[in-house]
């Protein structure tokens, strides 16, 4: 079940929304279609609907419907949307990550993989309400397999920066495993669930099906 949104902190959004994309033969995978929107506005829909403050996307500033959509979801939010990048581009998620945290102000941050196009709001808030319900120093949605996945969770911004600032590796598993992040489970929705991201171009056209079916027994409609 999806954790009590009520409690959520208040949080700033990063999504890391760069690399090269091999496995899709160098396409902007974050700017692919599933269900007519985006997967990187549709990440940043989700982030606005549990309450972001702002949204940092780390990756390239991006044209079209990208843009178009990205700034639609903007217009909701105070504090607005930044887009930056790590240094050099293309450097790793590690260095991304480096870079958009120090964007954040709020207290907690979502950090968010641009390529989940079914991941909720709810799904966000609930997990920055596990971590700060537990006292920890962050959550982490796991696969219907209890993998953990570093890039659906919520943290603690200071404890964050600590561990970035101790940690000299390119692994985010090597800086986030560290600090004992809640691990939140949800029920398995198969190719619609939460944490599946779109990697592979089978990765996508599973999603895409998905979505165009809807899941068993809510015609169509999720």
């Amino acid at each position: 079940m999806t954790p009590d949104p009520g409690t959520a902190p208040e949080f700033d959004t990063v999504i890391l929304a760069g690399g090269r994309a091999a496995r899709m033969a160098g396409a902007d995978k974050p700017a692919l279609v599933v269900g007519e929107t985006p997967m990187l506005v549709s990440v940043a829909r989700a982030a606005a609907a549990a309450g972001t403050r702002r949204l940092i996307i780390v990756g390239p500033q991006r044209q079209g419907s990208v843009a178009a959509g990205l700034a639609r979801v903007a217009s909701s939010l105070p504090d607005c949307l930044t887009v930056t990048a790590e240094e050099p581009p293309g450097s790793g998620p590690v260095a991304a990550l480096r870079r958009g945290v120090a964007e954040v102000t709020a207290p907690w941050l979502a950090l968010l993989a641009a390529d989940l196009p079914f991941l909720r709001g709810e799904q966000i808030s609930g997990l920055l309400a596990a971590a700060l319900a537990a006292g920890a120093s962050g959550a982490v949605l796991t696969d219907e397999a209890g993998r953990e996945q570093w890039l659906a969770g919520g943290w603690q911004a200071s404890s964050l920066r600590a561990a970035l600032v101790a940690y000299a590796g390119t692994s985010l598993h090597g800086v986030l495993a560290d600090l004992n992040p809640v691990l939140v489970r949800l029920a398995d929705a198969g190719e619609g669930a939460p944490w599946r991201d779109c990697d592979t171009p089978d990765d996508l056209a599973s999603a895409r099906a998905w979505q165009q079916a809807g899941p068993p027994g809510r015609n169509g409609e999720r």
